[in-house]
């Protein structure tokens, strides 16, 4: 019967793994958010710029700048960003610590 009986140790790589996948979206939803918050602070840099000839992109450059923005929002969060999801992460994880219930 000893041959059946399942190691104390077995399921914590299980365990860490799935709490791996937790930080990664919690990474991902962070980055998200910098990258949201960039955008936004983006944008107002590029409301007064004219979008007339002889070097604008006319009337297509302003509809389409809004999605210019927003990738260079996150191209700057792929590039490290400015720390803001570093933040979040960590009041993120102080957040699910103290909702833990203590074993």
């Amino acid at each position: 019967m000893n041959e059946l009986s399942i190691a104390a140790g077995l399921l914590q790589p299980v365990a860490a793994a799935a709490a791996a996948g937790v930080t990664d979206r919690m990474r991902e939803t962070a980055e998200a958010f910098e990258a949201s918050f960039l955008s936004q602070m983006l944008k107002p840099m590029f409301e007064g710029l004219s979008t007339e000839a002889p070097f604008g992109g006319g009337e297509a450059e302003g509809t389409w700048r809004g999605f210019l923005v927003d990738a260079m929002a996150k191209q700057t969060v792929k590039a490290g960003g400015i720390g803001l999801a570093d933040q979040v992460v960590a009041q993120m994880l102080k957040m699910q610590e103290a909702q833990e219930p203590a074993a």
